[in-house]
């Protein structure tokens, strides 16, 4: 079950050579432009919204970037580089509505299989009763959440092809999977008996999908905490400011106290991810991130030197 090989560089739209803040930059560009929220055609943008989100996971991870690029033009030749994620020339399942595609799986995913001893991983078509009745292999995957989903919760159907050890056939598995309110990054979710089929009457293994926060233009997460980096003018840094700023429920008002500093965190309290089923919510950080001007006219230069001049601050005093 061979995967079609994903270009993404040409996804978000940069060459191969470049940086990390252009990566980062076009990907904000295009999330907004396609985030389903905002899109006139929903279902297009969902499909485009992960694909670009897929991308972002590879190149805006420099690990993850090294790697696909050594994969390079040859990518499914012998020889061409690192192998499946999940070990062996080629995954043996293959997921569906997942939102990640089979060649994100195969290379980046973390998913594998596991459960039969080796000795008893390879083969096909055994005789008739041959081997005690084993349980199938667990097999672990991941799934694409968006923040908004991650936030209100919401039923995903799934499928997955299993490539059958015993036949050599491949069968197809679709199901429901609740994802609960306040799902954060990196949990996983048990979805029993959906996992390999037993051996010679034994059951199922388990389903287990990793949560994936799908990267947000405008919001990252940290557990059930949400942050937004907030661009400020000099001048706001120094003598405080009022901004509106968007949250996943609605924008609030933030103070931007007097003598900010870049990198500095204010928080607005539980307008982050729910906590389980307390009612309880992380909190939400905006992380100010002061901009100098990059072009100035006449006045503005003037404006600037004649501060310079009358300034009685010193950065490099004792």
């Amino acid at each position: 079950m061979p995967a079609d090989f994903k270009d993404y560089y040409a996804t978000l739209n940069v060459v191969r050579e470049a940086s990390d803040d252009d990566i980062k930059k076009s990907f904000r560009k295009l999330a907004r432009k396609y985030h389903p929220d905002v899109a006139a055609d929903k279902k297009a943008a969902e499909e485009k919204f992960k694909e670009i989100n897929e991308a972002y996971e590879v190149l805006g991870d420099p690990e993850k970037r090294k790697k696909y690029d050594r994969l390079g033009a040859h990518w499914n030749q012998p020889d061409s580089g690192p192998g499946p994620a999940g070990g062996g020339a080629e995954q043996e399942f293959h997921f569906g509505g997942t939102g990640f595609s089979d060649f994100f799986e195969q290379y980046f995913s973390g998913g594998t299989r596991y459960g039969f001893p080796q000795e008893e991983s390879g083969g096909f078509n055994p005789p008739p009763g041959a081997g005690r009745p084993r349980r199938g292999s667990d097999i672990e995957g991941d799934i694409l959440v968006t923040l908004e989903e991650a936030m209100n919760g919401t039923v995903r159907p799934v499928s997955l092809q299993i490539l059958n050890r015993q036949t050599g056939a491949a069968e197809t598995q679709t199901f429901q999977v609740r994802i609960p309110p306040g799902a954060t990054d990196g949990r996983r979710i048990r979805v029993p008996g959906q996992g390999e089929p037993g051996r010679n009457g034994a059951p199922a293994g388990d389903l287990f999908l990793r949560i994936r926060h799908a990267a947000h233009p405008d919001f990252s997460s940290d557990g059930a905490d949400l942050l937004h980096e907030l661009d400020i003018a000099p001048w706001e840094a120094v003598l405080g400011a009022e901004a509106v700023v968007p949250t996943l429920d609605g924008s609030i008002k933030l103070r931007i106290p007097a003598g900010a500093e870049n990198g500095q965190k204010l928080r607005a309290r539980s307008r982050g991810l729910p906590k389980g089923k307390t009612g309880e919510r992380g909190d939400f950080y905006v992380v100010l991130r002061v901009q100098l001007p990059v072009t100035l006219t006449d006045e503005e230069r003037a404006l600037w030197e004649k501060l310079r001049d009358i300034s009685t601050f010193r950065p490099r005093s004792a």
